[in-house]
């Protein structure tokens, strides 16, 4: 091994083999960066403590300036195409109150207040509340409400702080007194209402299904109560495909989650096309390569088919350029797996500084990467360097 090395090394062009180290490193930081940078920012807008954490999403249809109320209703055929689509965990129906609604609140050391209002009801599995208390008996005289937070944020920073009334906590208002007043097809009913929790996830009134069906059979028997909004719930609310159905069917998404899954559409993308071009580059330094072991072999020709001759077999011959390129192919992994650690930790340190709750993405898959490129570039240039040989040992035999 030794003296074959020192027979054939005189010819190794350094400043080739440079050129296509710092290729080969080029093109494989590019890939090895673009997707573990991908991996670390995805929790942003996919994680629970990221930009839409939420699974949830309300579906609405978009109206123009002279749409027509039927336009906005959904019909059973498309709350069950929605339900078939592969993105959809579970798909429901907001039901709404088809009566007037007024209700009165009042509290110990203040004075009651009421205003008129609405009510909506969806399926229990889509309540972020205790269920325990979501129940409701009509003869039992009170249906539980569930209040979005936003109302309370309103009225504590918005409409108490500019009357210079009293702010509200969550338990507080909880302990209230509602009154509340239906009125629809020529009746009239009294209900007490007791407010049981708040929503962040719904930004409307609750109330149970069971109470919605109930008021709605009693208050406006022949009203139409078809959805004009759905909720579904999907496992990953930053999927592309929701964005590009929601588009096609002429659908909006609430909490602007649409154009967040337009946002991580946008990312894909870009992660996809600098990976093409770190493959490019790879495949160009690949190339390099192997045109610089050919040289290297033709002038070592004569040298070559001597050995050949005297009995050193085509896979000794090739051992020493098969060596040398695994050895700078494992040269650039190592080095580029550095350089990746190095400015992966910069870049996290701002995602860090911004989402502190955010949780780095896995360095294995990079890894992995960077091992099969590494082992696919290497079996390439080791068959190349031994095909090369071959030719020589068959036309000297």
């Amino acid at each position: 091994m030794t003296l074959v090395w020192k027979l054939l090394r005189k010819h190794v062009s350094v400043p080739q083999l440079a050129g296509f180290f710092l290729a080969n490193l080029a093109g494989m930081l590019i890939v090895l960066l673009s997707l573990q940078f991908y991996l670390d920012v995805r929790p942003i807008f996919t994680g629970q403590d990221g930009v839409i954490g939420d699974d949830y999403l309300i579906v609405s249809k978009r109206l123009g300036a002279l749409s027509s109320s039927a336009s906005s209703v959904f019909s059973e055929q498309e709350v069950s195409d929605l339900r078939s689509q592969p993105f959809a965990k579970s798909v429901g129906a907001f039901t709404a109150s088809q009566y007037k609604v007024a209700c009165s609140i009042g509290m110990e050391g203040m004075k009651s207040f009421g205003t008129e209002m609405y009510f909506e009801a969806v399926p229990d599995q889509f309540v972020d509340a205790d269920l325990r208390q979501w129940t409701f008996d009509p003869a039992d005289g009170c249906v539980p409400i569930i209040l979005p937070r936003s109302y309370l944020a309103i009225y504590n920073f918005g409409f108490a702080q500019s009357r210079s009334l009293p702010k509200l906590t969550e338990g507080v208002v909880s302990m209230a007194e509602l009154l509340v007043v239906l009125r629809g097809d020529g009746q009239e009913g009294h209900i007490r209402g007791k407010i049981v929790g708040f929503s962040s996830r719904l930004n409307t009134i609750l109330v149970p299904q069971s109470f919605m069906e109930w008021s709605n059979s009693v208050f406006a028997p022949k009203s139409d109560t078809s959805p004009t909004r759905l909720i579904m719930q999907v496992s990953n609310p930053t999927d592309d495909a929701i964005a590009k159905y929601m588009q096609r069917k002429g659908y909006n998404i609430d909490d602007d989650k649409l154009e967040a899954g337009k946002t991580m559409y946008f990312l894909k993308v870009l992660a996809a096309l600098v990976m093409a071009v770190g493959l490019l580059i790879s495949a160009l330094s690949f190339y390099i390569l192997t045109l610089s072991i050919y040289l290297l072999v033709q002038k070592n020709t004569s040298k070559l088919e001597n050995l050949l001759l005297i009995g050193y077999s085509p896979a000794r011959v090739c051992l020493p350029y098969q060596l040398l390129t695994v050895g700078v192919n494992l040269a650039v992994l190592l080095l580029a797996i550095v350089v990746l650690c190095l400015v992966r930790n910069y870049y996290l340190q701002l995602i860090w500084a911004m989402f502190p709750a955010i949780p780095s993405g896995l360095l294995w898959p990079s890894l992995a990467l960077g091992a099969l490129l590494f082992l696919l570039v290497s079996v390439l240039n080791v068959l190349a360097v031994r095909h090369r040989v071959l030719n020589i040992w068959k036309h000297k035999s």
